[in-house]
Order: structure tokens, then C-alpha cells, then sequence
């Protein structure tokens, strides 16, 4: 799910950034705060984060050490996404192997469909492996498949989610895209 939320970071400045009238510009604290976001990739509470929205302030800075950084306090609003049980998305194939298919949606790289939560859904194997269903249709590699969010994990080390996937629900699995003659 997408949401837009407003958080808070200390974002340190080095002194070499400073302009000649001995202040640190706007664009020196943003770019270091993009950067700063895209270290820490994702949290659990927020899920990923996609992009800033708006800077709401920037606070009065604070020499915090003999290199001379200097932290200012900002406050902005972020958009987020975090995947959610019963949520209903969709997923890029990146991978099929007997015991089901490994899909990719925007920043999580890691959902598992297995063969289990495909109805119908039957293992092709050889060079180029699919599954392939009862009315024809194909789930192959590179193609998007509309799932169901059967759980989500958070891990920490990575700081990112994993999910498990099922088509087992009306109008889920692969999504016909317009001139395509696949499915």
C-alpha cells in the first residue's frame, strides 16, 4: 500500500558545503537527506521509501564534531509503500522453477508463488520452464501476474520484505497486455 507520511531525520552537513556567506544551502541538506534515505532503504513501520514530497522545515543547525559536521533537524513527507496481507498487487516473473514461480513488485525483490496457491496451474518443464493452466493461459518468465498477499515478512538485516504469494482468488494470475497474443 502507498501512503505519504511525514518523518523526521537529523541530516549532517560537512562545513566544506558551506556557501561563501558562511551558510549550508537548502540543496546541500536535501541532496545529503536523499542520500541518508537511500542507505536506509526501507523501515518496518513505513515500508519503502519511494520518493520526498515536500521539505517542511529545516531546523537551526549544530556543530557536532572537531571535522566540522553540523546536523540540522528536517522535517519532510515521504512517499512510502508497504506491502500488507490481503493486499492484492502485482508482480514481474523473474523466475520459475518446479516448486513455483519468484516475482518481483516495484522495490520487493523477493515474492514466492508456489505451485500449491495456483489452481489450475500446472509445471511445464525444459529449456524455458512455464506454467501453464487448464484454459491455456501461461505464466512465463518476464511476464506480470496479478497476486494475492498471503503474508509479508520484514528482515532487518537487509531492511527489506519478503512475501508469499497465491492466485487462489477470482480474476488473479497472468495479466494480458494490450497486441500481446501470449495468453
Amino acid at each position: 500500500m502507498f501512503s505519504e507520511v511525514e518523518l523526521q531525520r537529523e541530516v549532517k552537513v560537512h562545513v566544506g558545503n558551506l556557501e561563501k556567506n558562511g551558510r549550508v544551502s537548502q540543496r546541500s541538506i536535501v541532496v545529503r537527506l536523499l542520500e541518508d534515505l537511500f542507505n536506509e532503504k526501507a523501515s518496518e513501520v513505513h515500508g519503502y521509501f519511494l520518493s520526498v514530497t515536500s521539505l517542511k522545515s529545516i531546523g537551526k543547525g549544530n556543530v557536532v564534531d572537531e571535522l566540522g559536521n553540523i546536523v540540522f533537524p528536517v522535517v519532510f513527507t515521504c512517499r512510502t509503500f508497504k506491502p500488507s496481507k490481503g493486499e492484492v498487487l502485482q508482480g514481474v516473473v523473474r523466475c520459475i522453477c518446479r516448486g513455483g514461480v519468484f516475482l518481483r513488485c516495484g522495490p520487493v525483490r523477493t515474492i514466492y508463488l508456489s505451485a500449491w496457491k495456483m489452481p489450475n496451474y500446472h509445471y511445464v518443464p525444459g529449456e524455458k520452464p512455464v506454467f501453464l493452466s487448464d484454459e491455456l493461459s501461461k505464466i512465463d518468465k518476464d511476464v506480470v501476474v496479478c497476486f494475492l498477499v498471503l503474508a509479508v515478512r520484514w528482515i532487518n538485516t537487509s531492511r527489506e520484505f519478503q512475501m508469499l504469494a497465491s492466485l487462489d482468488a477470482n480474476s488473479l494470475g497472468p495479466i494480458s497486455l494490450p497486441g500481446s497474443d501470449d495468453f
